[in-house]
């Protein structure tokens, strides 16, 4: 995105670009068939539980003025426009947790109010989206959003990792003490801890029930937190299983990837289907359900017409609007920026020009629109928009798959070789690539055959000999050869938010969904938004003990793992966690918990200014990549050269070389040998001849990495771990031992 501040400049840019492919955005979809329902179905049950949660809140906190009916509406009705006249299709709006705190602290502040009050909080907060929108208007105008530019990956993974957080902290948290008053209550209730749900309420007793009722007897509530336990951990352990499913040895294929796409929502029927076991057994209320009114109820609707008492509120709080404007203007001109953000990261290679400015300017649209019909306004959401886009990827990924294994089946059939095969892939891959008209033709292809592949190719004494399956595993080898694609369409942002909308008249349906089942999914949603997030591996990274971290080269790795000091790895994470804390921290203080935003953009001069005094250039420049860059595995023996043999026995766990050498499942020793290649072979292992990937180029690594090898110690050289087979680049400092190691 090109960084400019002139007036106007921003929003053109992003239509001349947009207008260009909005054809393709909806031929894209069509094209994609019956298989677009599964990212959208996904996405659906990602973006309609937390908001009808949310709505939940607000009708408890604002007296029924706000319901699960106007959340659902507003994300409905925003989802809608955005995905046809929005810039960027892959951003997903919502309600968001934000929204729902601002409209907390605004409703007991108005509730008080003699000349304000409940009746007039509608109409004052339609000022209040007034005045937020005139606000949005002014950033969009004067390209604000050229600032997104400088959130590198830092600041985004760790703003996408404290919203994991705040998920899973509202699976888990639990009610206020009920000795509390109601002035208490409000005073001690910050974003993280005012909602007052999760699964340790399911042990309490709501504050809208009847403490007399036979289902809140001490043992009966007890049993409902139980149940409410099995009904969480059931939900996000099966969904979690389910999204696996294309790995697993057992079913067709057909049935695997069933299970993959629609698990989740078909697993969220199951367990609610489950909670119906024992209704006759016990009192009504056991397991606790949704609540909500129905959209006909008496008095749903009134808010609809709003605008009518807008100019009934006082002059004095109309002007006084602007200061709740003001805070909530920051928060989503943040939020809708950085989901945007995350949603188009540079490893999801997208080939379609972003959109910030216009969709901020949208924004604007929508708030005024939701403030005068009396809902609260949407703004793009995380971790829905990541998901939304890494559930395109997967349909991108199942596309091209088919197209390649169908044409590897029809080459096996005529005998080529492996050259030729090769060429046919890649010639099926260029034809499932739409051009876009104002773009040069995408760098991307398919990737470089395996090493291993091409040996056994050539095992036969010359690698022109036809290919079969023994060679070449089609249902292994074609992944690995595919890249990281999108399909970057509105189609399924449509018909998620059409659904949403459904789900308002749907809601004596809903109602029947156990709220612990809800938890589950919030834990579910926490869990899935972690994968691909670097600051996350590194957590993981250090935790993984020193003996084992080879284990992290044998499977495709960052490429800063192998090129910058653990060392320094460890501390750059140490920060960030530190940090990451603190932004959790703030998120608990009242009033001032909505401003946590501003610590995450208060990180830019921190990157730019203070962190390069403590880091190298290049660590930091690897560290904190735009683009994920990727190794790939390599095979390391335990053994380290440097040490003598009594050093190397010492340092390695017997329980850990038992682990290697026995099966896992009947305790036997493993015999490992090469299912392909044997003695009856024409030729060994050893001598087969140096072969080649048909493609010419055989770069394997970014060129950062061979200049974050010359910045490694001379100390280090010739003390990596020692190699098998396959070569590495360059000496690796990962394996090896805190007392051993040197680092900058």
């Amino acid at each position: 995105m090109e960084e400019t501040f002139v007036p106007f400049r921003g929003i053109k840019n992003d239509l001349k670009g947009r207008i260009l492919c909005y054809k393709q955005d909806w031929t894209g979809g069509v094209r994609s068939g019956i298989r677009i329902l599964a990212p959208t179905t996904y996405i659906f049950f990602a973006s309609a539980i937390p908001v009808i949660s949310f709505g939940e809140q607000l009708e408890r906190y604002t007296n029924g003025t706000i319901t699960a009916v106007q959340t659902l509406a507003s994300t409905a009705l925003c989802g809608i426009i955005h995905s046809i006249v929005g810039g960027q299709p892959l951003l997903i709006l919502g309600v968001a947790e934000p929204t729902v705190l601002m409209y907390t602290f605004m409703f007991n502040f108005a509730k008080d109010r003699k000349d304000l009050g409940q009746e007039l909080f509608l109409a004052w907060t339609g000022w209040v989206c007034v005045w937020t929108a005139l606000l949005l208007f002014l950033l969009a105008i004067l390209g604000a959003c050229s600032i997104i530019n400088r959130f590198t990956r830092v600041a985004g993974e760790l703003f996408g990792l404290l919203i994991a957080m705040l998920f899973m902290q509202q699976a888990i948290r639990g009610e206020p003490d009920a000795s509390q008053t109601e002035l208490d209550t409000k005073l001690t209730f910050p974003l993280g801890n005012f909602n007052s749900r999760g699964v340790v309420e399911e042990f309490g007793i709501p504050r809208r029930e009847d403490p007399n009722q036979t289902a809140f007897l001490p043992s009966w509530r007890f049993g409902n937190g139980m149940f409410a336990l099995v009904l969480s951990f059931g939900l996000l352990l099966t969904a979690l299983r389910s999204r696996k499913a294309r790995s697993w040895r057992y079913g067709t294929g057909w049935l695997r990837g069933l299970i993959a796409d629609y698990g989740v929502p078909f697993m969220v029927l199951v367990w609610t289907a489950l909670s119906y076991i024992p209704v006759n057994d016990v009192p009504k209320g056991i397991p606790r359900r949704l609540f909500s009114p129905n959209p006909w109820s008496p008095g749903a609707y009134s808010n609809w017409t709003v605008i009518k008492e807008m100019l009934n509120v006082p002059p004095l709080y109309i002007v006084g609007a602007f200061i709740p404007a003001t805070m909530i203007a920051v928060l989503y001109y943040f939020d809708h920026s950085v989901a945007s953000q995350l949603a188009q990261q540079k490893e999801f290679n997208l080939k379609k020009p972003a959109s910030y400015h216009y969709d901020l300017l949208l924004l604007g649209f929508l708030v005024i629109l939701c403030g005068l019909i009396g809902i609260p306004p949407s703004n793009g959401v995380i971790p829905q928009s990541p998901m939304h886009t890494k559930s395109l990827a997967t349909l991108k990924h199942q596309l091209l798959r088919n197209k390649l294994v169908s044409t590897v089946r029809k080459s096996m059939r005529k005998n080529v070789n492996l050259g030729q095969l090769y060429n046919n892939m890649q010639e099926a891959y260029n034809e499932m690539q739409t051009p876009l008209v104002y773009q040069t033709p995408s760098g991307l292809g398919l990737k470089e055959l395996k090493e291993s592949t091409i040996q056994l190719a050539s095992s036969t004494g010359y690698i022109d000999a036809p290919v079969d399956e023994t060679v070449f595993d089609v249902d292994k080898d074609v992944d690995d050869l595919l890249p990281v694609e999108v399909k970057e369409q509105r189609l399924s942002n449509l018909l998620q938010a059409t659904m949403v909308g459904a789900c308002v008249a749907a809601m004596p349906v809903l109602k029947k969904i156990p709220t612990s089942v809800l938890w589950g999914y919030f834990a579910f949603m926490a869990i899935e938004s972690l994968p691909g997030n670097q600051f996350w591996e590194r957590i993981l990274l250090l935790f993984t003990a020193p003996s084992r971290r080879y284990k992290v080269l044998e499977e495709c790795h960052a490429t800063f793992v192998e090129t910058v000091p653990f060392k320094t790895i460890a501390t750059f994470t140490l920060f960030q966690t530190a940090y990451l804390f603190v932004c959790f921290g703030i998120t608990w203080i009242p009033i001032a918990g909505v401003l946590f935003p501003l610590m995450i953009m208060l990180l830019v001069p921190v990157r730019q200014y203070l962190l390069p005094k403590f880091f190298k250039g290049v660590h930091l420049q690897e560290l904190d990549a735009a683009e994920y860059e990727e190794a790939p595995a390599i095979t390391f023996n335990m053994l380290c050269e440097d040490q003598d043999p009594q050093a190397r026995i010492t340092r390695i766990d017997s329980g850990e070389i038992l682990d290697e050498m026995i099966t896992r499942s009947r305790g036997e020793i493993r015999h490992t040998q090469s299912p392909k290649v044997t003695s009856s072979s024409p030729a060994s292992v050893g001598d087969m001849k140096p072969a080649y990937s048909p493609r010419l180029s055989q770069r394997a690594y970014g060129p950062r990495v061979n200049e974050l090898r010359a910045e490694l110690s001379p100390g280090l050289t010739g003390k990596g771990l020692e190699l098998k087979e396959t070569p590495s680049p360059g000496p690796s400092i990962l394996g090896k031992s805190p007392h051993g190691s040197s680092s900058s």
